[in-house]
């Protein structure tokens, strides 16, 4: 490929629009968006939530009352179905409103100049006349006429469905050629660019054919499609119980209405009707309060699997590091300068030509860190020297490529006939430049063994000179003297060493791969606490590896060296084939491909090119490694919460189940009846979707090994657990029962109804409180108390108080007009109960001989 520049890279920069000019197109053409699939509106929400299944049991148990002629209790009925749809229906909003917050997240970002200025700004604020720079792996943000290009290429197959990519150069004039603009949606494969937007939104070539800009997509996740699968297997289940009930229940008492009530009521006490909304309310907030902890989620699922994250495979620069370049030291064979050293004191004569042609090596204008450091010690260390050439003119540059990892830039002397060639580069690149001798070649790489050991980043600087008309085709052609070296450094962000420590207590390894010299990874894991005693594989090394010895080396190896961009895919492949669930970091183009292949890809929100974060699932919009940390912890917390949750529901289930079938068979009086089971969905929509889900982290969520891959929501553990908790409820309410109808001499039935349903519900506020932690006692406390919990508690109690004191709601529940020393003992059977819950939180059970430890993992270990 040519290493040389297209199209005339001195061409003038314009400054752009200003703020107030912005603004006022802004609002004239409107934002740079097009058409996308509208979000469910309210009304939408509510027909939805209207027709689950749930609410057309409620309704057909009233129109059941409605022939009884109990039209009252009908009525009454359908208000408790109101409320259970308002709740409902705000769940759903909120879950809604959380994903819209995430699509204005994930909206694509450009950076454009405004006043001179270059700050990024979302895609959807440009307007006509702003001046956008585009860089590799950028998705072109508008249509518009360039005004600048350095070996721009971009690949158009979005419009035109041909794959090669298209070079581009600026036109002098204003022209219908393509070849001179760039499309809004295509993608920069190559170079840099300066454009100025003509089209936006509906009127760029991308509207016109009705194409949609990425979104972040509603997709179903593995949980979701297990949930699905036990729901549809429980209706199955409920419907076929209840037609035998209403069978059994019509030909034993004759009574066919109320068989079919019973019935009904037996299917609704089955029907998991809260999960779906439960996972899709869980997966949703954990995706915002990731998002205010500067990670957005654009893939649902990620979710699901950053709990189980085994190995975190971690770019150095910009994510365990600032990305703040600064010349720490720079070397020649004559002397060498260090910066804490010589505290401020002034660079001397002989590195004056290697810091010169470093900075003419460098962009004038530049977003790379490492040549705004030098171009930044060139400011201060040369300053009021003949070393710095402003009226210098570029002629033309040769921009790094993978066969050359140097660049030059030409630059014409006004007072110069030959032109002056400055490169930069690795150490090795510019050695091979200058044609050294191997002894010269070995004392040079000696001093970047030293100097990459003190923890820097080391470039090589040349410098040549050439007199012929015609610029060669590649840099090799000059006659290149080589100057010195720079070290760079880049430090430790501050939480970095902290935060490794909590993966490696967590059973995550910490893989880093850099482009750097192996020496420098060593210094750079060594600060970060990183196990800097294992073999490092450089990319060389690697190369050579076949896929047998690779995996054989992944188990002590933590570093990879001098890596090239699509070895990172196969370092991923390779630790998925061991069964690691891998999260990768990356930023570029060629990062892309890795990206995808990791089980959950991580992009850079700051420095990311676009298609970088267009192919993760996650991106941390601060680049910090302290981030994907805290993701990984939230990840935790969600799953583990989500099995409270799941656990919570099966043994609240097992004694309204009990409870809708066991009486009937037994020959009693139904016990509960349809106004129950609503009644019931009050306490267990909102224990779900809001006190486990806004449950904080165990103490220990990151003191525990990741859960294994295969580990599903609805796991043996988890079931058995749901199981016992309920079965005791169920035996301890059925006793009561029996005996209240057996004991007292007058309305028993009622009173009888009226303790053992008060007692339940008291009970399932004690199963809320023992399952929000695993860890510790409930009458020890779960920490600081969640706000949920206590208006859930509130909530329940205050309900229950209706329904016990206002007579018109008591005859409806069909109860008893509770006496003190009914509710002493609704109060004592539910101490009761929470007592055994607390003791199965506790017991291993012996299944098949082997013991099962019920302590679940929850982010720690009981």
């Amino acid at each position: 490929m040519n290493e040389r520049s297209r199209g005339p890279v001195s061409a003038p920069v314009p400054g752009g629009l200003n703020e107030a000019e912005a603004a006022y197109r802004l609002k004239r053409d409107g934002p740079n968006e097009l058409p996308v699939s509208r979000p469910r509106g309210m009304l939408r929400v509510a027909r939805e939530v209207a027709s689950e299944p749930m609410f057309l049991l409620l309704v057909a148990c009233g129109g059941i009352y409605m022939v009884l002629g109990d039209a009252h209790e009908a009525l009454m009925l359908l208000g408790f179905v109101t409320v259970v749809m308002a709740i409902s229906f705000f769940q759903q909003r909120r879950s809604e409103r959380a994903l819209d917050a995430l699509r204005e997240l994930a909206s694509p970002q450009a950076m454009v100049l405004r006043g001179a200025t270059a700050h990024r700004v979302p895609a959807r604020e440009l307007v006509v006349g702003d001046v956008v720079l585009l860089n590799e792996g950028d998705r072109v943000p508008a249509d518009m006429d360039l005004v600048h290009a350095t070996d721009l290429a971009i690949d158009e197959s979005l419009l035109t469905g041909e794959s090669m990519p298209v070079g581009k150069e600026p036109s002098p004039s204003r022209t219908t050629e393509d070849t001179s603009k760039a499309f809004s949606g295509t993608l920069v494969t190559r170079g840099a660019g300066l454009g100025c937007v003509i089209a936006t939104g509906a009127r760029s070539a991308l509207g016109r054919i009705g194409q949609s800009l990425a979104n972040v997509a509603a997709v179903s996740t593995p949980i979701q499609l297990e949930t699905r699968r036990i729901v549809k297997q429980m209706v199955a289940i409920g419907l076929a119980l209840a037609g035998v009930l209403v069978v059994a229940h019509g030909i034993s008492r004759g009574e066919w209405l109320q068989g079919v009530l019973a019935g009904l009521t037996l299917a609704m006490a089955i029907l998991p009707e809260e999960l779906p909304l439960v996972l899709t309310l869980f997966l949703g907030l954990g995706a915002w309060r990731l998002a205010r902890e500067k990670v957005l989620v654009k893939s649902i699922p990620a979710i699901e699997r950053l709990g189980g994250t085994t190995v975190l495979c971690v770019d150095k620069t910009g994510t365990l590091t600032v990305n703040r370049m600064s010349i720490r030291r720079l070397w020649s064979e004559a002397a060498v300068y260090d910066r804490l050293q010589m505290a401020g004191g002034a660079l001397q004569e002989e590195l004056h030509g290697v810091l010169e042609y470093a900075v003419l090596a460098s962009h004038r204008r530049t977003f790379d860190p490492m040549e705004a450091a030098i171009v930044a010690a060139g400011r201060d260390l040369l300053a009021g020297t003949e070393h710095l050439h402003a009226e210098w003119t570029l002629v033309d540059d040769y921009p790094l490529s993978p066969g050359m990892l140097a660049m030059s830039r030409v630059w014409q002397s006004p007072d110069q006939r030959d032109r002056l060639i400055a490169a930069k580069g690795a150490p090795e690149a510019i050695v091979d430049l200058c044609h050294m001798d191997p002894g010269r070649s070995a004392s040079v790489a000696a001093q970047v063994r030293a100097m990459a050991q003190d923890g820097l980043r080391v470039l090589g600087v040349a410098q040549a000179t050439f007199g012929a008309a015609s610029l060669p085709e590649i840099q090799h052609d000059f006659e290149f003297q080589f100057l010195g070296l720079l070290g760079l450094e880049d430090p430790l962000r501050p939480h970095v060493a902290q935060s490794i420590a909590e993966c490696r207590v967590a059973g995550i390894r910490v893989v880093m791969m850099t482009g750097d010299h192996s020496a420098t990874a060593l210094s750079v894991a060594r600060q970060a606490g990183m196990q800097a005693d294992t073999p490092v594989i450089s990319g060389v090394e690697l190369a050579s590896l076949t896929d047998e010895a690779l995996a054989a080396r992944l188990a002590d190896t933590c570093i990879f060296s001098r890596v090239q961009p699509e070895q990172k895919l196969r370092i991923v492949r390779a630790f998925a084939a061991r069964g690691d669930v891998v999260a990768m970091t990356g930023d570029g183009v060629n990062d892309a491909p890795a990206l995808k292949a990791a089980a959950i890809g991580v992009a850079m929100g700051a420095r990311g090119t676009e298609v970088a974060r267009e192919a993760a699932a996650l991106v941390l919009l601060t680049d910090d490694f302290a981030s994907l940390v805290t993701a990984v912890r939230y990840g935790r917390r969600v799953f583990a919460n989500l099995r409270k949750a799941m656990v919570f529901v099966i043994a609240a289930h097992v004694p309204i189940v009990g409870l809708s079938v066991l009486p009937v068979l037994l020959g009693w009086p139904m016990l509960l009846m349809p106004v129950h089971i609503v009644f019931l969905q009050l306490i267990i929509d909102p224990a779900c979707s809001m006190v486990f889900e806004a449950q904080p982290p165990e103490p220990g969520a990151m003191k525990v090994a990741p859960r294994p891959a295969h580990q599903g929501l609805f796991e043996r553990s988890v079931v058995v657990r749901g199981l016992w908790q309920g079965a005791g409820l169920l035996a301890l309410l059925l006793t009561v029962y029996a005996a209240s109808r057996h004991l007292v001499p007058s309305d028993r039935d009622e009173v009888a109804r009226t303790l053992t349903f008060s007692a339940l519900v008291l009970s399932n506020l004690a199963l809320i409180q023992s399952n929000r932690s695993w860890g510790r006692s409930a009458w020890r406390g779960h920490g600081e108390p969640t706000r949920q919990f206590g208006w859930i508690v509130l909530g329940a109690i205050l309900l229950l108080g209706v329904v016990l004191a206002v007579p018109a709601v008591t005859r409806l529940f069909a109860f008893a007009r509770p006496s003190p020393s009914l509710v002493l003992a609704a109060l004592s059977i539910s101490a009761l109960s929470w007592r055994w819950f607390e003791f199965v939180k506790r017991w291993r059970v012996s299944v098949g001989g082997a013991p099962s430890d019920m302590a679940i993992h929850a982010g720690r270990s009981e």
